[in-house]
């Protein structure tokens, strides 16, 4: 596995970090082929694992696959410290604990990647792999940036089948689905205005609005506020700071909206308004612009 770059500034961190260590000679040249070898046998077991090992492009592959993986678990140990990594990367299983680490974090964020697919590489989703994999030489890779994105992304799914899991009655979470957290949040706010803050959300909102009494305090800002601040509390920390940045600035306005539109809905409904009109009513005022009201239809 050649383990070396043109410009010591780009590329993945592995690569930059040995070619300091030679420059700067803080490593040996006895140990810098001592960590190449480490990276050549990884190499070989995981192409052994997921590959042909006998196949030599497919080798390749296993390299590079090793060269982003280790780079990123380098970089997450060492806060991005170049000079901490060549000194991990000294330690006999230093190479290793950093590819165990790249690994990990791959992992944990393929979770919900991985819940309808399958994986050549088990637990680590195929297509995040191949955006964090890297030739040694090149003077590209975006490894951190694509692992923070999939982070990110994951912190939003875990938010979602949290919130599936305490205010909806089917707890089931399908990211197949491709509901927004303000979209499930917003409903399970709409619903326990209606009936109450420990009710969870059924399909039945529209066949029980009839019987709501609505309250002047609910189109208020702060009554809005108060609500979102309690359902939020229950959620924890980070994922209170996954759903607020994932909420609207004008999320407040937006409910108060949906629920004028509830109580024009329930004075259709008391009226005598068929599914059919009552279904009009809907798309008149835009579906997509009732924030928290259910898009299933009224039977």
């Amino acid at each position: 596995m050649q383990l070396v770059l043109r410009d010591p500034n780009h590329g993945p961190f592995l690569s930059r970090v040995l070619r300091l260590a030679m420059e700067e000679e803080i490593l040996s040249s006895t140990d810098i082929s001592a960590i190449k070898n480490k990276g050549v046998l990884m190499s070989l077991k995981l192409a052994d694992k997921f590959y042909n090992k006998h196949k030599m492009h497919l080798l390749e592959q296993a390299s590079q696959d090793v060269i982003g993986i280790a780079s990123l678990g380098l970089m997450a140990l060492t806060g991005h410290d170049q000079i901490k990594a060549i000194l991990l990367l000294k330690k006999d299983d230093g190479l290793i604990k950093s590819f165990q680490k790249g690994w990990t974090m791959l992992a944990t964020v393929s979770k919900y990647k991985l819940i309808n697919v399958k994986s050549v590489y088990g637990e680590v989703e195929q297509r995040l792999l191949s955006q964090i994999s890297s030739p040694a030489d090149t003077d590209e890779w975006d490894g951190w940036d694509t692992y923070q994105s999939a982070l990110k992304e994951h912190h939003s799914q875990q938010a979602a089948e949290a919130i599936q899991n305490l205010y909806f009655v089917n707890g089931s979470y399908d990211p197949v689905e491709c509901r927004s957290l303000e979209e499930m949040f917003s409903e399970a706010l709409i619903y326990q205005t209606f009936f109450g803050g420990k009710s969870k959300v059924k399909e039945d909102l529209k066949k029980k609005i009839s019987g709501i009494t609505f309250e002047p305090q609910w189109f208020t800002d702060e009554f809005v506020q108060e609500s979102k601040d309690r359902m939020l509390i229950s959620l924890p920390e980070q994922l209170q700071q996954t759903l607020i940045e994932d909420l609207n600035v004008k999320f407040n306005f937006a409910i108060i909206r949906t629920l004028k539109f509830a109580q024009k809905y329930q004075q259709q409904m008391i009226d005598g308004a068929s599914p059919e009109k009552l279904e009009r009513l809907e798309h008149k005022e835009g579906m997509v612009g009732l924030l928290g009201w259910p898009l299933y239809h009224y039977l």
